[in-house]
């Protein structure tokens, strides 16, 4: 059942606010905007009925406070008032109020109203959840589009998505660089990491698929992988508009073959001026790498992939990640397990 709040400093308002509602919603009546914000702290409404002309703290300025909060600023609120004033009501809308509704109040109106809202509130929800479904389709089909070309690479990106969500949950418990993850949605950054080797595309099959080792004019050309990658990723964002979803994807792609201590590429970037993204991609991607076959190498075993990883922390990885990647690397080993599992059950 939806909460909703009805602050008016008038009993009788509020009363058959109750009266009407109470049957179709949990209803809770206040009768000033302090009495509000103590309630908002236990109880988060799915709409607010507030009244403007109240004592102590009006309405303008709840909302204002409401907006001001990241917890409370998504919350609809309608404005109860007596004024006909447009300007009043101009104000509001300029403010963030989502409706107004004149006192004495229809009660048609008042319940039409409430669930005009609501369900708007529903439908943009459902709306959002459907695009970012959509988002993340399309980016694993052009991640499978990449992988299937790179022959040698099977079930790199799925691996190497969980290696990095493993990372970034411990990240999140210890407070690492939480001042640049606190806003980050963790699952649109796992969901972007699949497009790190998208600009393998533009890559040659004769390199991509070279059975032995690159000769040096080989490698030259495979490191371009990086910054096509970036463009290939700055088109999309150019015709779409999907910048913040796919500033993590460029970061990824761009970055994650740069080095610690400067030796990497492809601008040869050192310590921090490495993006976060291309510094915890590098310590997943080269484990994966250590551990799966290549026509030029066995694979490694877990524990020696981890030796040569720890070996280079502070000159090939940032050391405060290999501190945290020590402790989670047992999750990593299970990874493999896991999928080497699913392979045999396909």
């Amino acid at each position: 059942m939806k909460t909703i709040y009805i602050v008016d400093d008038n009993d009788i308002n509020l009363a058959i606010a109750e009266q009407v509602l109470e049957d179709s919603y949990r209803v809770l009546t206040l009768d000033s905007a302090a009495r509000m914000f103590a309630m908002i702290a236990k109880i988060t409404p799915d709409l607010i009925l507030l009244d403007i002309e109240m004592p102590v703290m009006n309405g303008f300025d709840a909302l204002a406070e409401l907006k001001r909060n990241p917890l409370t600023a998504s919350i609809p609120v309608i404005f109860l008032t007596a004024s006909t004033d447009s300007e009043i009501e101009a104000r509001g809308f300029a403010m963030g109020a989502v409706d107004f509704i004149s006192k004495p109040f229809s009660v048609p109106v008042l319940r039409n109203r409430l669930m005009t809202h609501l369900n708007i509130d529903e439908m943009i929800k459902k709306r959002t959840m459907h695009i970012e479904q959509l988002k993340n389709g399309i980016i694993s089909v052009i991640a499978d589009i990449v992988e299937q070309r790179d022959k040698v690479t099977g079930g790199h990106i799925e691996r190497t998505s969980a290696y990095l969500k493993i990372l970034i949950d411990e990240m999140q418990k210890r407070g690492l660089y939480a001042n640049e993850i606190k806003n980050w949605d963790i699952n649109v950054v796992i969901s972007s990491a699949k497009l790190h080797d998208v600009g393998k595309i533009k890559i040659t099959d004769l390199i991509l698929n070279k059975p032995g080792k690159l000769t040096p004019e080989e490698f030259s050309e495979m490191r371009l992988h990086t910054t096509e990658g970036e463009d290939i990723i700055g088109q999309i964002v150019a015709q779409t508009g999907e910048e913040d979803f796919l500033a993590h994807a460029k970061l990824f792609a761009g970055c994650h073959h740069e080095r610690w201590d400067g030796k990497g590429y492809p601008r040869a970037l050192v310590g921090a001026e490495i993006p976060l993204q291309g510094r915890i991609m590098a310590i997943v991607d080269v484990y994966d790498a250590l551990i799966s076959a290549r026509p030029y190498k066995p694979a490694f075993s877990h524990e020696d992939a981890v030796s040569i990883i720890e070996k280079e922390s502070g000159t090939a990885f940032d050391p405060a990640l290999i501190d945290i990647f020590k402790d989670v690397k047992p999750l990593f080993a299970q990874t493999v397990k896991d999928a080497a599992l699913d392979f045999i059950h396909l």
